[in-house]
């Protein structure tokens, strides 16, 4: 008859193993462990993709405006975000204007270089930092006020040729959104 004795803690089931290989419970327990990450990576996944901007609110992101039609001493009013940016082709003598004030002077300084990226071309979130009002100005007929630039109807804040405050209530310039010009004719904002 076989002799069926084993050696204490060197039989099968005793859960010592003196070799180097792996056994098959060190397999299954990586197995158990790589589907766990898996799983949880996968499930996980919708959530964080969920923190993503929607496609739609993406396309509001950045608005590219054509520039080529636009005349010196026109302006054009486009939306971007939901605002209005206008964007003026400024004549020499408006640019004149603009880079000759006294920053010194002025409620918010900004010299016009550090405004307009080029000099022909200022292109400023139309709404009022005073209470959110959209100034007048985009129009030849309408009222610009003493610096030729924009008025505001609704409390009389007076914006320059760079859309900086020069009179009136508002605190601040007008916003410079971020923007880049794609081509000499062509910008980006957003």
């Amino acid at each position: 008859m076989a002799d069926t004795t084993q050696t204490a803690g060197h039989g099968p089931g005793s859960g010592s193993h003196s070799g180097g290989d792996p056994t098959r419970r060190d397999f299954i327990y990586l197995a158990a462990a790589a589907t766990g990450v898996v799983g949880a990576a996968v499930t996980a996944w919708p959530f964080i993709d969920s923190l993503n901007p929607a496609a739609d609110t993406l396309a509001l992101a950045s608005t590219d405006v054509d520039l080529a039609p636009v005349q010196v001493g026109q302006s054009i009013t486009v939306t971007w975000r939901g605002k209005p940016v206008f964007i003026r082709h400024r004549t020499p003598e408006e640019i004149k204007s603009a880079v000759d004030v006294n920053v010194s002077e002025l409620r918010d300084p900004q010299t016009d270089a550090a405004r307009a990226k080029k000099p022909e071309w200022l292109i400023v979130v139309g709404i009022c930092t005073h209470l959110g009002c959209i100034p007048l100005g985009q129009k030849n007929s309408d009222p610009r006020g003493e610096y030729g630039g924009w008025f505001c109807p609704c409390h009389g804040s007076v914006y320059d040729t760079s859309g900086r405050i020069r009179k009136g209530p508002a605190p601040r310039n007008l916003e410079v959104p971020s923007y880049a010009f794609k081509t000499d004719t062509s910008i980006r904002i957003g």
